[in-house]
């Protein structure tokens, strides 16, 4: 049988869109394996599919799967495409509240494809992440060890884990090779995703992620709140000032208050189609 699927991006961080109102196929890991696989079949960085709200009130659902088969929490160039998706499927308001398994979403309509999120607030805790290892309380500036290598890191929970390190060149970096130390590491007992954040001035970064499941992506959403979040921890971006962060697949504005994180961002549409499965 034929699956219609949408293939969409936020800043080349690509998604096979799936619309599953109806209910949830059992095969959807299985799926995302598949299809993700780059060269052999549609390719994407995994599948999302849009599912019927569970949360009184709200527009849809979200429930995203890696390229290898593992459920993600949270993914907020997804949930952009997800808003972009309902709009362009007759769901045409100017705010929309989206279910994930981080809670509800709230996201405004900015015009031209772009988004608002609130991405709700970081968290430091160990047990909030997870990660072990690093001592207690908010892990700020701890010494990890990755194949003998010391790094300085700051850990952060944006519904999904995170390990964020500074760098004086991103380009310099073989992600390849470290990207999946840190991810399998010991520390982290859920596996990481890693962000390498080269700063420009206090309101300008540069940013490459390894994403747990995935690998390099151009773009991470919940990665480029964690790794603004982490600046302000350190004192190198201040609160109430967006910050432009420059990934290699484009450009996302984030802007962290008391409150929460606030993440501006394009969703767009590559094309659609169907799928032998």
């Amino acid at each position: 049988m034929k699956l219609h699927f949408t293939k969409m991006h936020g800043c080349g961080n690509d998604y096979i869109y799936l619309d599953q109102r109806g209910g949830l196929r059992d095969d959807i890991p299985e799926l995302a394996r598949r299809l993700s696989r780059r060269h052999l079949s549609i390719g994407a960085d995994g599948v999302i599919c849009i599912s019927a709200p569970v949360t009184p009130g709200a527009d849809a659902r979200m429930e995203m799967f890696n390229a290898d088969g593992s459920r993600g929490v949270m993914c907020g160039n997804g949930i952009r495409c997800v808003a972009q998706w309902l709009r362009d499927h007759g769901c045409e308001k100017e705010v929309l509240h989206i279910d994930t398994d981080d809670g509800v979403k709230l996201l405004r309509w900015q015009g031209d494809g772009r988004w608002q999120v609130e991405m709700g607030k970081a968290r430091f805790l160990p047990e909030q992440i997870p990660c072990r290892g690093l001592g207690d309380g908010p892990v700020v500036g701890r010494t990890l060890n990755v194949d003998g290598k010391d790094w300085t890191v700051t850990c952060v929970s944006m519904g999904n884990p995170h390990c964020v390190t500074r760098v004086n060149n991103v380009d310099d970096l073989d992600l390849e090779k470290i990207g999946p130390s840190f991810e399998h590491h010991v520390a982290f007992p859920d596996r990481v995703n890693t962000e390498f954040i080269q700063v420009l001035n206090p309101t300008q970064l540069r940013m490459r992620v390894w994403e747990r499941g995935s690998g390099e992506t151009l773009a991470c959403g919940t990665g480029t709140c964690a790794a603004v979040a982490a600046m302000c921890a350190f004192g190198v971006c201040e609160k109430g000032s967006n910050v432009q962060v420059q990934l290699r697949g484009g450009t996302l504005t984030i802007r962290v208050t008391d409150e929460g994180i606030l993440m501006t961002g394009p969703a767009e549409t590559a094309y659609e189609g169907d799928v032998e499965v």
